[in-house]
This record gives structure tokens, sequence and C-alpha cells, in this order.
């Protein structure tokens, strides 16, 4: 099941956090920093994104427990407001099952519905090329990078790239 994200989720959002941060090193936090995260906090951001109009969080439930998550989040100034930014994770356990191109495909259509929206983007971390593939699936292309944008604990250094998906013109 995908749809936003409720309070009852909290408690599974607060474990996926941290199980996904501990799956990959190219999620941009390791398991030890998720103790920022709290019930209050996660409360907050959810009451924050369902009330709001320039974002927008999904949840992914499998078997009754958050498994995935994406977000988009719409530009604001006059200059990027035909922007928005995406963001996926998936827990492995729940990998090469659709999830993932349902989600997007879900992201696709509030940013239709949005309106104005010429272009869609993200970042992945060079070697994710699991997550590249689905992103050129989903009609991505690389943009540019940001060399050495990622630091690991035993020193590598990693790019980020950075891909969008022009939107149909209005």
């Amino acid at each position: 099941m995908i749809r936003s994200p409720r309070e009852e989720d909290i408690p599974g959002m607060l474990d996926y956090l941290f199980l996904s941060a501990g799956e990959s090193e190219f999620i941009l936090r390791y398991p030890e920093e998720c103790s920022k995260y709290t019930y209050e906090g996660e409360k907050a951001l959810f009451e924050r994104l369902n009330a709001s109009q320039e974002d927008a969080m999904l949840v992914c439930i499998v078997d009754g427990k958050v498994a995935g998550s994406c977000q988009i989040s719409f530009h604001q100034r006059l200059k990027t407001r035909h922007r928005a930014s995406v963001a996926i994770t998936l827990l492995r356990e729940v990998w090469n099952q659709g999830i993932g191109t349902r989600m997007f495909l879900e992201m696709i259509r509030i940013a239709e519905q949005f309106g104005g929206i010429l272009q869609m983007e993200l970042e992945f971390v060079e070697g994710n090329d699991r997550a590249r593939h689905l992103y050129e699936k989903m009609g991505f292309r690389i943009a540019g990078v940001r060399p050495n944008a990622i630091r690991l604990k035993n020193g590598t250094l990693l790019n980020e790239y950075i891909m969008i998906r022009e939107m149909k013109s209005e």
C-alpha cells in the first residue's frame, strides 16, 4: 500500500530509517545518525507534509510495516518553481518488486497535478547502479556531477550525480 504517512506509522518509520541507513552506503545517513529522529519529530514532519502545498511524502506499507518512502518538494521561488525535487528509499527486502516504479509513478502524478512543473530532479551516489537503472527507466537522465560529494567512513570519496526528468510541456 502506498499512501500519505499517518501517526500510526511513526514507530515503523523510525525502524525503517535506522534499517535503511545500514543496508547501503548509498543512503546519506549512517544508522548511528538516526538517533536524532524522534516520535515527536516524525509526528511534526508528517503533519507539516500532509498539510503542505509545496511538499508531499508517501510511505509504502508491506505486510503492515514501513518498507519505503518517497518525497517530492516543489520549489517556490519565481525563478525555480518549474522544478520539483524527489527522493526515494526502499528496504532491501522489497527490492525488485516494482514498488519503486509505483512510487515514482505516483510522484509524477502529483507533479502533474501541481501544475507548471517542467522538470523533476534527484541525486544518486556513484556506484548505485540499481537506483540509476530505476531512474533512467522512469525517464531521468544525468545532467551533472558533484565530484567527491560523499565521503564514506573509510575515507572513500564518491561522486554524486544530478538527474532530471523533463515533464510534458503545458
